[in-house]
């Protein structure tokens, strides 16, 4: 649900009314990556805190610091925080604003993406490395090369390989890049370098990665989104461009590709029979939740997939203190996803 909206809220009554509740409380966590780890649900979540920065369209608020590890044994039982794993003062490249992250596993090693404002302002994706999926874990000494904007969510393909899929626009800096270097003109602005209305949307981006997971294996590349036609779907189309959090499952050999359309405040996904793309879109999985952002990923267990989110139910609408959820998400038999509301109707 917009900003401009909660005012006017029961929160105690949201509460009865959402689908599920928050998986911890005892700290505010948001966008929730979650993976299955030695048949253990564990979930990579931004940290949210009352930095008491000023609300801006470049997220000034959301001042995140470290990471914390939930695991769950299963989507039904208790969750457990495991304790800090990666703090921005143990990272030696970045300078601020710890955002969304991700995970992945090889060879018995876990690694940790995540985006961070590098100390001259710009975003940048990290890598950092445990021998547990819960952490504590190291950081590498500098940022990936040649990566830029957040929102990391890396995929392994039944190949063996992994992409990471990444990108966000406004705060995110994604349109700072359309000539392939950062465009530092006009900071306070985060609709600067935005394409109009009736040209194509900015894309979210892939790259391969490298054998030892620590670099891109080669050039990021755009991910195309397309209509029902096979034409790109446009800037101004607000409720179906992509805005941020990026996600990959793959279901019936089919490869989803989902993501938030960010100022309007769904989850949509996109369908594909290449990790590469184009994606045709093809719906909403979940509407507006109580807060500004959705961000969310998908995951199997035990033979069912699970939709993890968050919403600011918990802080009573404060944007930048949400709290993760997880529901059942179902496809039907022709492969199309159930879209989900929040709050029972």
């Amino acid at each position: 649900m917009p900003e401009d909206t909660i005012d006017h809220l029961d929160f105690d009554t949201l509460n009865e009314q959402a689908i599920s509740k928050p998986l911890v409380t005892h700290i505010y966590t948001a966008d929730p990556s979650a993976h299955v780890f030695d048949g253990k649900i564990y979930i990579y979540p931004s940290h949210d805190i009352n930095a008491g920065d000023a609300f801006d369209d470049l997220g000034s608020h959301f001042a995140m610091e470290d990471y914390h590890v939930i695991s769950m044994d299963t989507p039904e039982s208790n969750a457990v925080d495991n304790g800090p794993a990666l703090h921005v003062k143990d990272v030696p490249w970045a300078g601020k604003q710890m955002w969304a992250p991700d995970a992945a596993e090889k060879d018995g090693t876990y690694y940790l993406f995540f985006p961070a404002k590098d100390h001259a302002g710009i975003f940048r994706i990290g890598v950092a490395t445990s021998q547990f999926p819960a952490g504590p874990f190291v950081s590498e000494p500098e940022a990936i090369k040649n990566s830029f904007s957040i929102d990391p969510a890396v995929f392994k393909n039944d190949d063996g390989n992994y992409y990471m899929y990444f990108g966000g626009i406004w705060g995110g800096q994604l349109q700072r890049w359309r000539t392939g270097h950062f465009n530092g003109e006009q900071p306070e602005s985060p609709f600067a370098f935005l394409p109009g209305d009736d040209e194509p949307a900015l894309c979210p981006k892939i790259a391969r990665l490298s054998e030892n997971l620590l670099e891109f294996a080669e050039a990021p590349k755009d991910v195309l989104i397309v209509d029902e036609d096979g034409k790109p779907l446009l800037s101004g189309d607000k409720d179906r461009r992509f805005f941020e959090a990026s996600w990959v499952h793959k279901y019936n050999n089919k490869y989803y590709f989902s993501y938030s359309t960010g100022d309007t405040h769904y989850i949509c996904y996109a369908i594909s029979d290449n990790p590469y793309g184009p994606f045709t879109y093809a719906g909403r999985i979940l509407e507006p939740v109580v807060g500004w952002t959705s961000h969310h990923s998908i995951c199997s267990f035990g033979g069912k997939w699970y939709l993890f989110y968050h919403d600011s139910v918990l802080s009573k609408g404060i944007t930048h203190l949400r709290s993760i959820k997880v529901t059942e998400l179902l496809h039907d038999e022709h492969g199309k996803i159930h879209t989900i509301h929040p709050y029972k109707i």
